[in-house]
């Protein structure tokens, strides 16, 4: 079984051999699989295989964060936070946060350019490194598990990394420039 967080409809893998749980709170079978009902992780106690709902929380120092860029400026990307340590933000709670230009990469920080690291719509994986001020948190992407997860080419195509620093559209073979997260 696992420790992670699962989304509703999500299977919940469970240990090979192991004899099947009883099912709990927050879990439905469906074509011979057992799946969550609820976000939360799943946790076995004696037979019975259950999921307590995890509530989400803001953002805090060292939380990963998954967000779509929404503003680009020559100097910092803006992010609209939808994720927090996994947890998904219920509808309508947003946080805001700002990727700066210094904090994109770990070298040749002064090199870094926005336009070439992110476009609107991305989806990023970046990490809390500050509480910034009283409208948005500042986030990192420094290290290499972070940056752009998600995007969509020109074609309206999902890109695929091929780089630390590059995405090619499957349809039109054309590269673009991003600070991709490596593959988890």
């Amino acid at each position: 079984m696992t420790s992670n967080c699962v989304l509703p409809g999500q299977p919940i893998p469970l240990a090979r051999g192991a004899p099947a749980p009883q099912i709990g709170s927050g879990i439905y079978a469906r074509d011979s699989e057992l799946r969550a009902s609820l976000v939360g992780i799943p946790k076995q106690d004696g037979p019975v295989l259950s999921i307590s709902r995890v509530r989400p929380r803001p953002p805090a120092i060292n939380s990963v964060v998954l967000g779509t860029v929404t503003r680009l400026s020559p100097l910092q990307a803006t992010l609209s936070i939808m994720v927090v340590d996994g947890v998904p933000l219920p509808a309508g709670e947003e946080f805001t946060g700002v990727i700066r230009s210094q904090d994109i990469r770990a070298t040749e920080k002064d090199r870094v350019k926005i336009g070439e690291s992110f476009r609107g719509g991305d989806v990023v994986r970046g990490v809390v490194i500050s509480l910034g001020d009283a409208r948005s948190y500042f986030v990192a992407t420094a290290r290499n598990d972070l940056g752009v997860v998600f995007a969509v080419s020109e074609a309206g195509k999902t890109m695929v990394p091929v780089s630390w620093k590059e995405m090619r559209c499957p349809q039109t073979g054309k590269l673009e420039k991003r600070k991709c997260a490596k593959p988890e």
